[in-house]
């Protein structure tokens, strides 16, 4: 495990929140100076205690002790105003940066490169910015006021004794020492534990999500059980994280708690022997017994507030990681752009490895011209490149060599953002969210009319089911709504057909509904796609019979191309794989 230095993450958080700084530091005199004013209470509760005792022996110097009483309650409201002005300041700093840094690792999400979250659960990502962000605003609101307040006390406290009794300042400190000494040791064996409970969290979330997502493959596959091992192996693990992390957290507590009980028995102790030979009055001795009280906390709050700052900095660590992984290239200064194209494409001797396993080529040399407006179909068996192809068109992976131009552009000049808007894109994966029909069907688009939406649901076959909704369009979706795999696919499909982009990607988008459905929708797409590319990955070779270019791809590579008609007569791999769908099993 790799140990994390808590003045460097301390370090990065100021980074980010440098704009604060003068108004966090005002905070923290602000803590440090209501701390000096409570010092100040025991010396003169000593002194009332010294005109109290002279007073059992004559009169009662009922001014004097009034004074004194009067200068308490101001001492003591003062320090209860200068604590919660700098609660509230912090608490409004951190909560903002919070803010800001949920806003940031969201943009980051767009910038880091596709294959980052190949190898990151996105159950991980979720936990950096919910549980890690809320888990720094926590520590940094919490525990660094509490520890500039803590010092503050300490070291004043430190000063006061000694101007009070040398003698029983230095038995305090005896005993003090051996705390600290302690106290240290058990800091440096509990920060890892502290990196380890986040990161472990992390996991534990990420198992979470994939499995609450799967959860119907999951029943069928009757994997219950083993899910529940794997489940119960993560939790264990977080478990012990959390146990020995908070163990480890606890003992800093009572143990200072133990060395104040023996800083008390020590200063009642020699207090009692300098009082008896008449060297110091009973008034230092309750001052002192105060002083005890108010040098042990501050040690028992400083390691209260280090181990908050060991979570946060665990948390900061996986969230300046995440914010610090490496982007996709820069492309500001980029000029080249297309608001509209006519849909040429071509793919010039690509060739491509996945970044975290550059020696197992996928795309060997692929080279393909489209032409503007042809209706491309991309079949071959799995693993054969087809989804492959279409990632690198849209630029989610970067070709090792070779080119793809649009309308004669290499897609290299162009913004991302620029290609993505160039076409309409359908996944096999249904994405949905918690909103109504008619917000998921124009996501991210405006002007649409119910006229638009009315046309495109006809033509998708949806207007009956939309009509048979209780609220029709405006019917909210979530998870209990009832909605077949295939209606979700039909209502991603209407969604691409409103964006209307002069190109469009299907991959396996009528994978979800019934033959009578498909061929239906395959009816619509002819008409929508006049005069449009489109890219069409199927397994359902039937139906794509009437595409103008059909691709058959194997280990990377395109080794027939043509219509169907042309590949039929060949009578080659794609002639075997079209008529394997209608073999009758023996």
């Amino acid at each position: 495990m790799k140990k994390k230095n808590i003045f460097t993450a301390l370090n990065q958080v100021f980074g980010y929140m440098k704009s604060s700084i003068p108004i966090v530091i005002f905070a923290l005199i602000l803590a440090a100076v209501g701390a000096v004013l409570t010092i100040v209470g025991p010396d003169q509760i000593g002194k009332m205690t010294n005109l109290m005792q002279k007073g059992l022996a004559g009169e009662i110097d009922l001014t004097a002790i009034g004074k004194i009483g009067i200068t308490l309650v101001v001492i003591y409201l003062l320090s209860a105003v200068f604590t919660f002005v700098q609660h509230y300041i912090m608490a409004t700093v951190t909560l903002e940066t919070s803010k800001m840094m949920r806003g940031d690792l969201s943009e980051k999400i767009n910038r880091v490169p596709m294959s980052y979250f190949n190898r990151t659960s996105q159950g991980d990502v979720l936990s950096r910015i919910t549980n890690d962000v809320q888990t720094l605003q926590q520590g940094l609101s919490n525990s660094l006021p509490g520890i500039i307040s803590a010092a503050a006390q300490f070291f004043g406290c430190l000063i006061m004794m000694f101007i009070t009794e040398w003698r029983l300042a230095l038995c305090v400190m005896g005993v003090t020492f051996v705390g600290m000494l302690l106290l240290m040791m058990v800091m440096g064996h509990s920060q890892r534990y502290f990196v380890a409970r986040q990161e472990r969290l992390g996991l534990l979330n990420g198992f979470i999500e994939e499995m609450y997502s799967g959860h119907e493959v999951l029943r069928i596959s009757r994997a219950s059980r083993k899910v529940e091992e794997q489940f119960k192996k993560l939790n264990k693990s977080v478990y012990d994280a959390n146990w020995k992390s908070q163990f480890l957290s606890g003992v800093m507590q009572p143990l200072m708690t133990v060395i104040g009980n023996i800083g008390y028995v020590a200063v009642c102790v020699v207090g009692a022997m300098l009082a008896i030979n008449g060297t110091i009055s009973f008034g230092v001795i309750i001052s002192f017994i105060l002083y005890v009280r108010l040098f042990t906390a501050p040690l028992t709050q400083i390691a209260q507030g280090v181990s908050n700052l060991q979570t946060a900095t665990a948390s900061a660590d996986r969230i300046f990681d995440f914010l610090n992984t490496e982007e996709l290239s820069d492309e500001s200064s980029k000029q080249a752009a297309l608001q509209t194209a006519h849909g040429a494409v071509s793919f010039n001797h690509v060739r491509f490895s996945y970044p975290d396993h550059p020696d197992k080529i996928i795309i060997k040399d692929f080279s393909i011209q489209v032409k503007p407006g042809q209706k491309v179909a991309i079949v071959g068996p799995t693993g054969a490149g087809k989804t492959t192809m279409v990632n690198l068109l849209m630029r989610f992976f970067e070709v090792n060599s070779g080119s793809i131009s649009i309308d004669g552009v290499p897609t290299s000049d162009l913004k991302r953002e620029n290609i993505h808007k160039l076409f309409s894109m359908v996944l096999q994966d249904t994405w949905l969210f918690e909103g109504t029909v008619r917000e998921n069907l124009v996501y991210n688009m405006e002007g649409i009319t119910d006229e638009q939406l009315e046309r495109v649901c006809k033509a998708c076959g949806l207007s009956h089911f939309v009509h048979s909704l209780p609220h029709g369009f405006d019917t909210e979706l979530s998870d209990s709504t009832m909605i077949s795999a295939g209606q979700k696919q039909l209502l991603t499909i209407a969604r691409a057909m409103l964006q209307n982009s002069p190109m469009l990607i299907l991959d396996e988008a009528t994978s979800s509904v019934d033959t009578r459905t498909e061929i239906m929708i395959q009816r619509a797409m002819d008409v929508l796609m006049q005069d449009k590319t489109s890219f069409v990955i199927a397994h359902r070779l039937s139906t794509i019979k009437n595409s103008d270019l059909i691709l058959v791809m194997k280990d990377g590579d395109v080794i027939e191309s043509g219509n169907h008609d042309t590949l039929m007569e060949k009578g080659g791999f794609y002639c075997d794989l079209y008529n394997s769908q209608f073999e009758k099993a023996v």
